[in-house]
């Protein structure tokens, strides 16, 4: 996908002194999705965030009665668990980063009344639209998916990154191991990023026997060769939240979800070998990030910051002087702030800036690790190479146009003449995506059962 990736910013974390009681998050940050003291190190030149090596998401539903009593117990419950786990692990990579994130099913079906009045909504799309358009919209097909893509309808997802994969596998025991008997798993997600030596995308490829492995280039921070997580095209800070652009969402300056965003998670099968055999190292940068680019072959870091950002304009000039659009490229009008802006904070956010933040990583999972329904999610256990996509936004509708972007569909209605699935548009030939939906992220002060002590 696009360099602007792990979403997740670069900020030094010195643990202040921890409560003696549950309330863990007093002392943590208020939005729950942004993991601290990620390192940074310099790569031909760029400064790039150095993710957590593991990840695991497990998407759930409720097993519990949609009443008052019922809900603000298990919100209690959840809690308590979670605040455990806050107390137990710093949100480093050292540590352990927790995220609960819930689908809309569960504000419809057990919070329906106080969702009806409290759910974020989009101001800028209510205004085009003419009608109320909620922050966070069920998930929908684009042009370059399979018929065949499912939107899924989970009540709730847990996300969980860390170094350690012990870290990871006990925070899932709390979790998931029957205590909570208010709901149950899904399925189970889990994946890589970066490492060292050749990294683990290739190791772990190579061992699986997935076939163009043994062409990922060594130190490959993902599959597809190219460093996604260098800091100057990440969405910064809190500039994913509901409430931190002007003029975004309704939740500044005190509404129930700030400090929360929205959350995408999908599934995508890459095709190494169509990627490595089938293209060029020259073609793949055409293909990743634009075309006409110039780069030292084999290099993986290559500068997509503000100063490197294409108009709608540009991409489409270059489509027609190349044949080719690039991925990066194509997103960056729909993803980048088109102007200079000071948000909701009084942080300055130059002209280029990406605003989504991205928190996906690679997988052997085909499609998933484990699911409770094989058959819809056309399960097995064969190891197949993907990527769990999973990025933070501050709307549904900026992902939205921002997808139909990488499909050469724009907001203004220009429409690149070629197919969403041509080889010469952007990286989505070797791309298959298999599931979708999307999630409200509450604040860490909301993230169990949000809205359930509104009943």
């Amino acid at each position: 996908m696009s360099s602007g990736s792990i979403g997740l910013f670069s900020r030094v974390f010195r643990p202040g002194p921890r409560s003696e009681g549950p309330i863990a998050w007093k002392a943590l940050p208020p939005e729950q999705h942004v993991m601290q003291g990620l390192g940074v190190r310099l790569e031909n030149g760029v400064a790039v965030i150095v993710p957590p090596r593991y990840h695991r998401v497990v998407t759930i539903r409720l097993r519990i009665r949609p009443d008052r009593g019922a809900l603000q117990a298990a919100q209690s419950r959840l809690e308590r668990e979670l605040a455990a786990l806050d107390e137990a692990y710093e949100p480093t990579p050292a540590g352990l980063g927790l995220t609960v994130a819930w689908g809309l099913p569960y504000f419809r079906r057990f919070v329906p009344r106080p969702a009806e009045r409290t759910l974020p909504v989009d101001l800028r799309a209510s205004a085009a639209a003419g009608h109320r358009v909620d922050a966070v919209l069920d998930a929908v097909r684009f042009p370059s998916d399979p018929e065949a893509t499912v939107l899924e309808e989970n009540d709730a997802a847990v996300l969980m990154h860390s170094d350690s994969t012990d870290h990871i596998e006990r925070a899932a025991a709390v979790l998931f191991g029957g205590e909570l008997e208010f709901w149950e798993p899904t399925s189970t997600r889990k994946g890589f990023m970066g490492g060292d030596g050749i990294g683990l995308p290739k190791e772990k490829a190579l061992a699986a026997g997935i076939p163009g492995a043994e062409l990922i280039p060594d130190g490959a921070q993902l599959f597809l060769g190219f460093t996604s997580s260098q800091k100057a095209a990440l969405g910064s800070d809190r500039i994913a939240n509901f409430e931190t652009i002007p003029g975004a969402t309704d939740q500044w300056p005190d509404g129930y979800f700030r400090h929360g965003t929205m959350a995408h998670l999908s599934h995508l099968f890459e095709d190494l070998e169509a990627w490595y055999r089938g293209h060029s190292y020259e073609e793949r940068v055409a293909r990743a990030f634009r075309p006409g680019l110039d780069v030292p072959r084999e290099t993986q870091t290559v500068a997509e910051g503000p100063a490197q950002t294409r108009t709608e304009a540009e991409v489409v000039r270059e489509f027609h002087e190349h044949g080719v659009v690039g991925h990066s490229a194509a997103l960056q009008p729909a993803t980048r702030l088109p102007a200079d802006l000071i948000d909701n904070y009084g942080t300055f956010q130059p002209q280029g800036s990406a605003v989504p933040q991205r928190a996906d990583f690679n997988t052997l999972d085909n499609p998933f690790a484990w699911t409770i329904d094989p058959a819809r999610d056309r399960w097995s256990d064969a190891p197949a190479a993907g990527l769990h996509f999973l990025v933070f936004a501050p709307t549904s509708d900026g992902f939205v146009r921002s997808r139909l972007a990488m499909d050469g569909r724009y907001a203004d209605g220009t429409v690149l003449p070629i197919d969403a699935r041509a080889r010469e548009q952007g990286m989505n030939a070797v791309l298959r995506t298999t599931h979708r939906q999307n999630f409200l992220v509450p604040p860490r002060l909301h993230r169990a059962f949000p809205l359930a002590e509104l009943l």
